[in-house]
């Protein structure tokens, strides 16, 4: 079966209490969780959520992670008010709930985005860092806005077509071994097509014995086997964004 068509058949993850140190603002047509570094900062990171929204304490996480590494961190509801996705529900029904939650068609929302953090946070260099179904809006906003210094992909479904390789932005995609939603011979073609299209920087890396969701969904505390690996992608990715933001 196709990737596309298997879309993320998995849990929500492990860390369910965790509060947050953010706060929710309004953002033109759209809320969105913001983190502030302890000191000034003219660094900024949009966090792209999974399919199960903006909300998700996992994702929040790693927005305040970002925080205390000396980013802006802003994690937006890209679903505009829709329904996130819960593992709760019927996965029969996953196609028809994403038709109207397009990972491509965000421009809108990243344009009021970007302006916020420009004009409200004093940030002069944004990045992206996303995850799932945010990965794959971070492939295509590194193919959209050169202004966006560097992306991050996290185990974004990969969709093959011509127009994905021109990077306009340095880009790490990160994806795990076992993953049962990403074949890793479509993993294999997007590093093949962005060696011969691509003129940025970039760099496929894949975690083995991994399984999709790993780095935001799985607490290293609970999975102490798993723990190396899933602080190994948490440093590749601030490595990635101190070099390029």
């Amino acid at each position: 079966m196709a990737n596309e068509a298997n879309p993320c058949p998995c849990d929500i993850g492990d860390r369910s209490d965790y509060g947050g140190l953010g706060q929710e603002v309004q953002i033109e047509h759209i809320k969105a969780y913001v983190v502030k570094p302890s000191t000034a900062s003219d660094k900024a990171v949009v966090v792209i959520q999974d399919i199960f929204g903006w909300e998700l304490p996992n994702t929040r996480y790693m927005a305040d992670m970002l925080a205390a590494n000396g980013y802006t961190a802003v994690c937006p509801d890209f679903f505009v008010g829709k329904e996130a996705w819960s593992p709760t529900k019927d996965w029969s029904g996953f196609q028809e709930w994403l038709k109207d939650k397009n990972p491509t068609n965000i421009n809108k929302e990243v344009d009021a985005v970007l302006k916020y953090l420009k004009q409200q946070c004093g940030a002069k260099h944004i990045g992206t860092v996303g995850f799932c179904w945010g990965g794959v809006a971070t492939h295509y906003l590194s193919l959209q806005y050169p202004e966006l210094k560097a992306g991050v992909s996290l185990y974004g479904i990969v969709r093959e077509r011509e127009d994905r390789y021109e990077l306009k932005s340095p880009t790490l995609f990160i994806f795990a071994e076992n993953d049962s939603v990403i074949p890793l011979d479509q993993v294999s073609a997007l590093e093949a097509n962005l060696k011969e299209k691509c003129t940025v920087d970039f760099q496929v890396k894949i975690f083995p014995g991994q399984t999709h969701g790993f780095v935001h969904r799985k607490r290293e505390d609970i999975n102490p086997d798993d723990k190396p690996q899933i602080q190994e992608a948490r440093t590749d990715m601030l490595n990635w964004l101190n070099k390029y933001i």
